[in-house]
This record gives C-alpha cells, structure tokens and sequence, in this order.
C-alpha cells in the first residue's frame, strides 16, 4: 500500500509539473487516503503484534 501512495504521490508531482492541475489533485488526494490507510493498518498490526498469545 505504502508503494502505491509513492506511485500516486509522483503521479502527482508529474501532473503538476506539466499543468494538468486536474489530474495532480486527484492523484495527491487518492496518495493521501492510501498513506492512511497504510498508517491504520501498520499501527493496528504493531498493536495487535504485541498482544500475548492465547494459551
């Protein structure tokens, strides 16, 4: 996930580097919801991780 949030991140910088402003906000807001997403799921597998196993 973290890859494709890179992948939409440069996505955008390209966009806006030849003027299709359009396309750049698409591609950073979809980059944002994957990098969040990314975020609940490794946060939520850190806490889950450390949690004892049960007998």
């Amino acid at each position: 996930m973290l890859r494709w949030s890179i992948a939409f991140f440069l996505v955008a910088l390209l966009a806006a580097f030849f003027g299709f402003g359009a396309l750049a906000g698409t591609a950073a807001w979809f980059a944002k919801i994957l990098f969040v997403g990314f975020l609940v799921l490794a946060i939520a597998s850190l806490l889950f991780g450390r949690l004892p196993k049960a007998p």
